[in-house]
Formats: C-alpha cells, sequence, structure tokens
C-alpha cells in the first residue's frame, strides 16, 4: 500500500512502494537490457479508465531502475523481469535549506504566531512579516545587497496565503510525521543521516518533448486511413510517428517496453496512453472513452522556468482549451496540481473550473518532507515553500445528474494533507490512487 498512516489532517505517503507495486513486469521472453526511469500519472481504480500513462527514459549511467537480471521470477515456462524504482531516488536525508530549530518537526516545537513568521531563506533576503499588515515587511541585516526587501504584489498575496494554512500544514504534518516514526518508515535523526549526502540525478535525457515538436513539422495523416488504436504485441517495433496519431494500448497483464526516438519506455499493464502536446488531443477524443478520474499538471508559467528554459510553459487560455468535459464521465473529479502562485490559484478556482463546468469541492497541500521528518525547505521560506496546492472539484452537468451520482462516492473533505519524501527527479508528484480510490463513482 502507498498509504502508510492514515489520519484525520490527511495521510503520509510512500511514493516508491506505489510505483514498485504498479506491475512493472516482462512476462515474456523479449526482455530488452538496460534500464528505464517511470513516470505514471492516474492509472485506472475500480475499471475506471487511466487519464493517460507514460515513462521517462534513462541513460545507463543514471538508470532509474534495475535491470532485468536484478529480479528474475519463473513461472513454468515463463520468465518475469521485474522493474523496480531505484531507492536512492527517495533518499532525501535532510533538507534542502535548514530551517530554524522552531521551524523544525521533529522538535515538536508549537506553531508559530503570525507576528513570528518569517522568511529564513538561506543566502536571500530575511523578511520579518507584522500581524498588522503584511505587506510591510522590512529587510533584516543579513542579506547579500544591502538593500531594503521590498515585497511585489505576488509576494504579498502569497504571504498572505501562507498565513492562513500554516497551522494547519503544521499541525497536520507534525501529527502524520510522529506516526511515521512510531512505525519505522521514518528515521530520528543520527550522525550518520546528518553526514549523508541527497542524491541529485545527473540530467536524465528525454527526447519526448522533442519528438512532440517534431509531430507539428509532419504532414497531416488522412483520418480514414489511420489506425485510431495501436495495440502493444510481443516484439513488435513500432515507428515514432505512427505513435504521434493514435492512441496506443497495452491491455495485457504484463509491461511492455517500446522504444523511442534511441530510448526504451515501460508501459504500465493495463493502460494507455497518447504522445502528443496539448494541440493534437483529437486522438484522444476519438478514443471513446470517458473518465470517472482525471488529474491534470499544468506546465505553469513561473520565473524560473523562463530563466532555465526547461520546458515549454502554457498560458491561462491554452490550459482552458483541453477538452475535459469532452472527457469527463459524469461526476467525474478533477484534480489540479497549482504552484504556490496565488495567480494561478485564483485561475483554477475562479477561471478554469467553472469554464470546465467544474464544481471546486477542495484544496489539499502535498508536505515535502526528508526522511527524518524535516520539511526539505523552511515552512517559512519566502521563495521556496515544503508545499504544493491541489485542487479538486466534480464535474456537474446539471442537478438530476448529480442528485444520481451522489450515493455512489464519500464526500470530499475541504482539507487534507498528503505527506511524504519526494522524488529527486523533477516534478514527480505523489500517488493519489490511495487516497481518492473511495471518491471515485463506483468504487463504493
Amino acid at each position: 500500500m502507498s498509504v502508510v498512516q492514515r489520519l484525520a489532517a490527511g495521510w503520509l505517503v510512500d511514493h516508491l512502494s506505489f510505483i514498485n507495486q504498479c506491475g512493472y513486469e516482462i512476462c515474456d521472453s523479449f526482455v530488452c537490457p538496460g534500464s528505464v526511469a517511470l513516470r505514471t500519472s492516474v492509472t485506472s481504480t475500480g475499471g475506471c479508465h487511466a487519464a493517460s500513462t507514460s515513462a521517462a527514459p534513462s541513460s545507463s549511467r543514471d538508470s532509474t531502475i534495475s535491470g532485468p537480471g536484478d529480479a528474475i521470477e519463473t513461472e513454468g515456462k515463463t520468465a518475469k523481469s521485474r522493474y523496480v524504482f531505484r531507492e536512492e531516488f527517495f533518499d532525501v536525508s535532510k533538507p534542502h535549506i535548514a530551517g530554524a530549530p522552531q521551524e523544525q518537526l521533529c522538535q515538536e516545537c508549537p506553531g508559530m504566531s503570525l507576528s513570528e513568521v518569517k522568511a529564513n531563506s538561506k543566502g536571500e533576503e530575511h523578511c520579518q512579516v507584522t500581524k498588522g499588515d503584511v505587506g510591510d515587511s522590512v529587510a533584516s541585516a543579513r542579506k547579500k545587497r544591502k538593500r531594503k526587501c521590498v515585497l511585489n504584489q505576488g509576494e504579498r498575496d502569497a504571504l498572505e496565503y501562507h498565513s492562513k494554512v500554516r497551522k494547519r500544514i503544521w499541525e497536520g504534518a507534525l501529527h502524520l510525521v510522529q506516526e511515521g516514526l512510531k512505525s519505522g518508515f521514518l528515521h530520528r535523526p543520527t550522525a550518520e543521516l546528518s553526514c549523508q549526502k541527497n542524491v541529485v540525478p545527473g540530467h536524465i535525457a528525454c527526447g519526448l518533448a522533442e519528438l512532440c515538436e517534431m509531430a507539428k513539422q509532419f504532414p497531416a495523416v488522412n483520418e480514414g486511413s489511420q489506425q485510431a488504436v495501436r495495440v502493444l504485441h510481443e516484439n513488435t517495433s513500432i515507428p515514432e510517428q505512427d505513435l504521434l496519431w493514435c492512441v496506443t494500448e497495452n491491455s495485457s497483464n504484463c509491461a511492455k517496453i517500446v522504444m523511442l526516438m534511441g530510448q526504451k519506455y515501460l508501459v504500465p499493464p493495463k493502460s494507455s496512453f497518447l504522445l502528443s502536446d496539448i494541440s493534437c488531443l483529437q486522438p484522444l477524443l476519438d478514443y471513446k472513452k470517458k473518465y470517472d478520474v482525471i488529474v491534470i499538471d499544468p506546465p505553469w508559467e513561473n520565473k524560473s522556468v523562463k530563466r532555465s528554459n526547461r520546458y515549454s510553459y502554457l498560458s491561462s487560455w491554452q490550459i482552458k482549451q483541453i477538452p475535459v468535459p469532452a472527457l469527463a464521465a459524469p461526476n467525474c473529479l478533477v484534480v489540479t496540481w497549482v504552484t504556490n502562485r496565488q495567480k494561478h490559484l485564483r485561475f483554477v478556482k475562479d477561471e478554469l473550473y467553472p469554464h470546465w463546468s467544474v464544481k471546486t469541492l477542495a484544496e489539499w497541500h502535498w508536505v515535502k518532507i526528508t526522511r527524518t521528518g524535516e520539511f526539505v525547505f523552511p515552512l517559512d521560506s519566502l521563495h521556496k515553500k515544503p508545499y504544493e496546492v491541489l485542487v479538486l472539484g466534480r464535474v456537474q452537468r446539471g442537478e438530476k445528474e448529480a442528485l444520481r451520482k451522489c450515493e455512489d462516492v464519500l464526500p470530499i473533505p475541504e482539507h487534507k494533507l498528503i505527506v511524504s519524501i519526494p522524488c529527486s527527479l523533477h516534478s514527480h508528484k505523489p500517488p493519489l490512487t490511495g487516497v481518492i480510490h473511495d471518491k471515485i463513482p463506483g468504487s463504493l
């Protein structure tokens, strides 16, 4: 089970265990050497179809999964090769930036009042917040440049939001961490752990973004002659261009390996995916499937993305074009990951969900901790928070439909925490299957 502890405040989740239990086994004689790094999104639950499933490759030097020879089982004449994620990518032994003692959960200190909240980002401006006016913050003496710290409107909005959710996050995470320490899933700080360094994976080359860009240059395909769904079979090599124009499906009980741009990818059992970008989603609509849960992790615009040019981001207008209403089953649960920028959170709740006929029901937080139960960043850091936001809602297409479906699912709590040790690989989100399973239509 991916859920280690379950309390009123939320869940302590084991991300690594979830990945390794997803059934990444090659069940036939066609076993490719090498290794693969997994990237999965929501999988099917209780007969519901997954919104999408994909994988990300790794080189032999920076492999994220053990090779086939590491775990081979034999049943009769069928060899099974099981792939598991490398544990060191979840071996976050200490915070990326150490917080002050009063911000460390393992110290079991009580929460701080708003007037005591400080931005303790190491090597950056140190701003103290007063209770009377969140916006009138002044820099302390310790900073790289001798100047006053003047917060812009976005930073003031973020600080005000943080002051509202801080106590809930602190107290809920503290209780879950205490249970994790009791169970042995988390470990109290030791001299040995304090000397360890967090694993920072090297660059893992992935050509999928480039492949999607290439697809835009390909000539248009005649829809009548194009295969709507391509089923993965044994020993099948599929040209990249063929995967770009249809949904690819693995209907077997074992994982399948596909080669894309010289890299190996694992496709989980009983799953399907569309390799595309936001401008080419018609094949997914032609797939004629309706989904009981849709999880969206948009590439939000932010300064870091602009500076690093790591990936392209989507504008608000582009995100609104995702055809959620056409893909959603009645009473579909929609979950959207949002950065801590308040502009994006307001957009999801006030514009995006109403545009999709989705009623906002809850706002949850993913809290990132170390193996010892500390926040990965200081809770009151001005520029880096140890939590992210999930906005949950349901598709509403009329009162009759809502009444007909309301008995099939449990109500969604307005506030919950998902606490976990994050993966070192970029933008890996924690598993949601164990925490939203009973919120999906037909699960009861």
